[in-house]
């Protein structure tokens, strides 16, 4: 599905409402905007993957992933690491509070492409982010897709995030299975302990009719792209969301450039194909 911009000057952006805040981590958290405009609020839509612009009026301006799925009408979730300035502001805020929105951009995943396939879904600490709006899509439409794995690596217990569902939502789907691991172990921790790549071993995964999408910190891809070519998997098969310093969202400034591929405009959704020979993009 295309997306095509709402206003015709592509740099402004739309009223929202912070509606909710709820704190995922120590230094996460989901924020739920409502758009102002009655227009805005019932014609913007996203693909899983994309992302908006959040300005806070007097401090700044940064790009973040859209975490709830375009299946489920209502507010725009954002999950949020502060980390600086503007993520600082927005942390800051209270619900009430207004920011501007803009956007969305980016291609994010082809969810038509994806039917009928089994999905394999690997993500490392705030990799979630983005990857939540694709798994909640999929469990809204289960029927069209095959089986769902997720894998799910993390720092330490208490810096995962959608802790509710990735223990008591998703695991309950239908022919869904899955598996997390911690860096480091933890009195209360049972689970796996170890970098999100010894999964593959804990679960084995077949490269047939499978789909691997990716999001995790930088380190992690590479090693993950490894296994997953030792277990068969194509190029066109693999699937990466990545981060860049991503700036104006429109291709205008280049901040976000890989090569000669814009992060904002070509993706942030790439497949390993068009970007394995990128030194810049792993």
């Amino acid at each position: 599905m295309q997306i095509t911009l709402t206003r015709e000057n592509e740099y402004l952006p739309d009223l929202a409402k912070l509606m909710k805040k709820t704190k995922l981590t120590e230094m996460e958290s989901l924020f739920e905007f409502e758009f102002l405009d009655n227009n805005v609020r019932k014609y913007f839509t996203y693909n899983p993957g994309q992302f908006v612009q959040v300005s806070i009026f007097g401090v700044g301006e940064a790009p973040f992933s859209v975490s709830s799925t375009p299946t489920r009408p209502g507010n725009l979730e954002l999950g949020i690491r502060q980390t600086g300035n503007v993520t600082d502001a927005i942390h800051n805020l209270n619900v009430g509070d207004v920011v501007g929105i803009r956007g969305p951009y980016g291609n994010g995943f082809s969810m038509d492409k994806l039917c009928g396939k089994n999905l394999l879904f690997i993500a490392g600490g705030i990799g979630m982010v983005p990857l939540r709006s694709v798994i909640n899509y999929i469990m809204d439409k289960r029927d069209d897709y095959g089986k769902v794995t997720i894998f799910y690596g993390a720092c330490l217990p208490d810096e995962r995030v959608f802790v509710d569902e990735l223990e008591n939502v998703w695991p309950n789907a239908p022919d869904v299975e899955m598996h997390q691991t911690v860096d480091e172990c933890h009195e209360t921790w049972q689970g796996n302990v170890g970098v999100v790549t010894c999964l593959f071993d804990v679960c084995k995964v077949a490269s047939e009719n499978t789909v691997a999408i990716i999001c995790g910190p930088p380190v992690m891809y590479k090693f993950v792209v490894q296994d997953l070519m030792k277990l068969g998997f194509k190029g066109d098969d693999i699937l990466l969301s990545l981060e860049r310093k991503m700036q104006c969202g429109v291709g205008k400034c280049a901040h976000c450039q890989i090569g000669h591929k814009l992060t904002c405009i070509d993706g942030p959704v790439f497949t390993f194909s068009e970007v394995q020979r990128l030194q810049e993009a792993i």
